[in-house]
């Protein structure tokens, strides 16, 4: 039944519990969560159990439980090379004295970094070519500069010395 003139999604509406719903018991959850529920006390007391019986056994189910697969895949052993698990290690165990590989490409970048340092280092000492051409062409400037500037003091020079001669 719709309330309004709108209508309501083909979902219907959400109902959500109150906390005293939820305390009283009386909460409508959806039938796949009672049984997860339920299935998952049932792990917990076979395990519980499994323990009491033998101690050394019961790791070794824990582990098998946590390996569950779905579907054929827990009939099936693969093997793939690129398969990748997961490896969530702890703080404390750690290795910081073990060194990780480079991929290709960072090794090539890395590369090209030093390489670029030890260019410029050569090229601020003056040791490549492309530094010894702009050293020339900077010495080249230089000594045109110089002469321009002797060549205006001479000028100055003589301007001053019209206007000496031209006072007299």
């Amino acid at each position: 039944m719709g309330r309004g003139k709108f209508k309501g999604k083909p979902t219907g509406q959400r109902q959500f519990s109150t906390p005293e719903d939820i305390l009283a018991g009386t909460s409508r959850r959806p039938r796949t969560f009672k049984r997860e529920e339920a299935e998952h006390v049932e792990e917990v007391s076979e395990d519980e159990a499994a323990g009491e019986e033998s101690g050394e056994e019961s790791g070794e189910e824990l582990e098998e439980k946590s390996e569950r697969r779905k579907g054929t895949q827990g009939l099936i052993e693969i093997n793939n090379p690129n398969l990748v698990k997961a490896k969530n290690l702890k703080a404390k165990d750690v290795d910081f004295g073990k060194t990780t590989e480079l991929s290709r490409r960072e090794r090539e970048e890395l590369e090209k970094q030093r390489a670029h340092e030890r260019y410029m280092q050569l090229q601020e000492q003056g040791k490549t070519e492309k530094a010894r051409l702009d050293l020339e062409r900077l010495a080249l400037i230089r000594q045109q500069r110089a002469e321009a500037a002797k060549k205006r003091e001479e000028e100055k020079a003589a301007k001053e010395q019209k206007k000496a001669e031209a006072r007299k």
